[in-house]
């Protein structure tokens, strides 16, 4: 019966992510240059839509670097492994301005790593001391989720308040806060609702990175071009576009813990699409659990993307 119930509430997210990444296609082709009768399409259709579901689910679109479209755009959200952006421009960010290059040869010891993660890249190789490159850590975050990478990254190259300081020069500071690694989520699952983020924050993060100049020219170039490679939650926003001809898509997803009953506690994707037609836009698509369902000591386990 868990496994069920499970099983129905992930399907239901996935369903409302999908929805919307259709519902922006279908009114683009519909309203044309009709701006603000596309965005109150927009609105009422997305608003509809979340108001069917279990839990809180906020939705943020930025049109063309222009016009914002947000539905309960609060700063409450878990942002799980969508944090993985943030610690990839921090890095980034830290190694300009020391000079380093992301080519870099990190050493890292198999026996100091959480065997009981979710960590492709601890699969991939066995040998009991492991050499990559920082490059290889962050595709193995932004492609795979990897969550042994990005601990190791926030113990030895930025930690978890200089990547929240540094994204604070982005994107509003009311809008995020990380406080945590994943390991530390791991331990405390509570600790999840401490890195949380307004759809709105999120997709101005994204936004930016597609549109702005953030950090030297061939690091912002590497993590955009890496996270139109990413692997993980293929079923959500990328999932009613894959088929498209012409569309290119570019995203992060991130997936919190599942307690007893099943019930996820997040669950995201943060996309930056470009259309046929040279409309591109940010779409944030976060779910959160209701408050009543959190669970201290709860026992569930934590989904990988």
């Amino acid at each position: 019966m868990a496994k069920s119930h499970q099983t129905r509430v992930f399907v239901l997210s996935l369903s409302v992510i999908c929805c919307i990444a259709v519902i922006i296609l279908s009114i683009y082709r519909s309203n044309g240059n009709d701006t603000s009768s596309r965005n109150d399409a927009i609105t009422d259709s997305i608003s509809g839509i979340v108001s069917q579901y279990p839990g809180e689910i906020g939705v943020a679109i930025i049109i063309n670097n222009t016009d914002t479209v947000t539905v309960n755009n609060k700063n409450i959200y878990p942002m799980m492994s969508v944090f993985k952006v943030h610690q990839a421009l921090a890095i980034c960010n830290d190694f300009d301005h020391r000079s380093i290059s992301l080519d870099t040869l990190m050493t890292i010891q198999r026996a100091d790593l959480d065997p009981n993660t979710w960590s492709p890249m601890l699969k991939e190789h066995s040998e009991s001391e492991i050499s990559l490159t920082v490059k290889d850590l962050l595709r193995y975050t932004l492609i795979l989720s990897d969550n042994n990478a990005s601990n190791l990254m926030f113990d030895r190259l930025v930690d978890a308040a200089g990547t929240d300081s540094f994204i604070a020069t982005i994107i509003p500071r009311s809008s995020f806060q990380i406080s945590h690694t994943e390991e530390e989520m791991s331990a405390d699952h509570d600790k999840a609702y401490d890195n949380r983020t307004s759809p709105l924050g999120a997709a101005i993060l994204m936004n930016r990175l597609f549109t702005d100049s953030l950090v030297s020219l061939d690091k912002q170039s590497f993590i955009t071009t890496t996270l139109k490679e990413c692997k993980t939650g293929t079923d959500r926003i990328v999932a009613p576009l894959l088929d498209k001809e012409g569309v290119t898509i570019a995203h992060k997803t991130g997936s919190g813990y599942i307690n007893e009953e099943g019930v996820l506690a997040a669950h995201n994707d943060v996309a930056y699409i470009c259309l046929p037609n040279n409309v591109c836009y940010t779409l944030a698509g976060i779910r959160k659990r209701l408050q009543r369902q959190r669970d201290r000591g709860c026992k569930g386990h934590r989904t990988h993307i």
